[in-house]
């Protein structure tokens, strides 16, 4: 009697490396919250990694996204121009703070924010703009921070999706005014939950620290000195992240083959995968592709799972949602959350595991 294969799901982390060890020693010396080496060492190992001036580990990604609009003064009476796909807390965040997210479309190739469309949409009341680097895949910042330039613009990038991803070398987040990342479970360095908020001016990321720490004076305990949140890390969480770090290069070695390797395979395929701009080396954090026009995702998709292989939809689009549907109508970005499909990625997947993934996609497209 043949076994049954496996269930193979979209995302599992690594934590092979010294996540345990790391814990113990929170565990053991009782320095379980807010406080502790960890915390420091983990920034200072995400600075060296991406490059950026400053980073302030948060609570998750979520919240990093709030803290980088708060402490930029966005509310009331601003519009900060978003793309319309993304995930929702790009756009929730900025509704929280109280300002009106304008949504903009996304291009065809790469699926990212059209920076053409962000021109159209600038208005006397633009505070910022969100470029979102999905799936590993960044974003053709050079244009869009001339358009910030010349128009006096904010920018926040959202990576929560991008750690790893570079442009000619330069690592995401250290384009715009503040980088925000994740580290959900499913991210290419976890910590469970969490978040980091990256910055190049000193006084920026000065009032990012002040304003996660319930806006707390750092020279005056309980004084508090402006309106703030508790969106600090846990030394627990950031000995994890430390651990994640620690092993990134060869974390994202394998998951960028998993990735050439899903392209070279169903390059016979009718599936269109997220293209790059030149010079941008992608983390591949999760492997995506848009099915034919036509065919019944959902059919394929549960075609996949009865045959044991994960998948998810990509993103639905922002201004679809009833809290922010208008009527509005991207066409680009209403094809892409339609066809797109995202693929098991975690860097646990041997190549046969992928070969397996293929074929099963090769199969349910077939049967459509």
């Amino acid at each position: 009697m043949t076994a049954p294969l496996s269930i193979l799901p979209v995302y599992q982390p690594d934590l092979s490396g010294n996540e345990k060890k790391y814990v113990n020693e929170c565990l053991d010396t009782s320095w379980i919250s807010s406080l502790g080496g960890f915390i420091d060492r983990f920034e200072r190992a995400f600075e060296r990694e991406t490059g950026a001036k400053h980073a302030h580990s948060v609570s998750n990604g979520t919240v990093a996204l709030h803290l980088a609009y708060h402490c930029l003064d966005i509310g009331p009476g601003d519009e900060v121009i978003v793309p319309t796909f993304t995930y929702i807390s790009s756009v929730n965040t900025i509704a929280q703070t109280g300002a009106t997210p304008v949504f903009v479309d996304c291009r065809p190739g790469d699926w990212l924010i059209d920076v053409e469309d962000v021109a159209r949409k600038i208005t006397p009341r633009t505070k910022a703009i969100v470029p979102v680097h999905l799936y590993g895949a960044i974003c053709d910042m050079d244009p869009l921070m001339a358009l910030a330039r010349e128009r006096n613009l904010k920018v926040v990038e959202d990576c929560a999706e991008a750690l790893g991803s570079t442009i000619n070398g330069r690592h995401v987040g250290t384009f715009g005014d503040i980088g925000t990342f994740s580290f959900f479970g499913n991210k290419t360095v976890t910590t469970g939950e969490g978040g980091m908020v990256t910055a190049h001016d000193s006084d920026l990321a000065a009032r990012l620290k002040i304003v996660k720490g319930q806006g707390q004076s750092p020279t005056r305990r309980y004084w508090h000195t402006e309106l703030g949140f508790n969106y600090r890390m846990t030394n627990i969480c950031a000995a994890i992240g430390l651990a994640q770090i620690e092993r990134i290069d060869a974390i994202l070695a394998r998951k960028r083959a998993i990735g050439a390797l899903y392209r070279e395979l169903s390059k016979d395929m009718p599936v269109e995968f997220q293209t790059l701009l030149p010079g941008v080396t992608s983390s591949d954090w999760l492997v995506s592709l848009l099915l034919p026009r036509g065919t019944d995702r959902d059919a394929v998709m549960a075609q996949m799972s009865s045959a044991g292989v994960e998948t998810r939809p990509v993103f639905f689009c922002a201004h679809q949602m009833p809290m922010y549907a208008k009527g509005e109508h991207f066409p680009v970005s209403e094809d892409i959350a339609a066809r797109g499909i995202s693929l098991p990625s975690y860097p646990g997947l041997s190549d046969s595991d992928v070969a397996r993934v293929v074929e099963e996609l090769r199969r349910a497209i077939a049967r459509q």
